[in-house]
């Protein structure tokens, strides 16, 4: 499997030369081949790109359903409290 990052890198790189979103995806789908992220997928990297947050790191995501609820993974969430 294609590393994500790795596309994100490529979307990165890009964007910094200009490309268009449609020329960013016929070219990661040459490359990734099935492997690579969906149109939309790209869309999303290239809007965040262009609001200026170049980090190739997710977000992170609070209030996803938790499959097991002990107090461990209390504390773990509890930090998603303060983004």
């Amino acid at each position: 499997m294609a590393d994500l990052k790795e596309q994100r890198v490529c979307i990165e790189f890009c964007f910094l030369l200009g490309k268009t979103a449609a020329e960013n995806v016929t070219m990661l789908r040459e490359a990734f081949k099935e492997e690579a992220l969906s149109q939309a997928r790209v869309y999303e990297w290239l809007s965040r790109f262009k609001r200026g947050d170049m980090s190739l790191e997710d977000q992170p995501r609070c209030g996803r359903p938790s499959t097991s609820r002990t107090d461990e993974n209390v504390k773990k969430n509890s930090r998603c409290d303060n983004v």
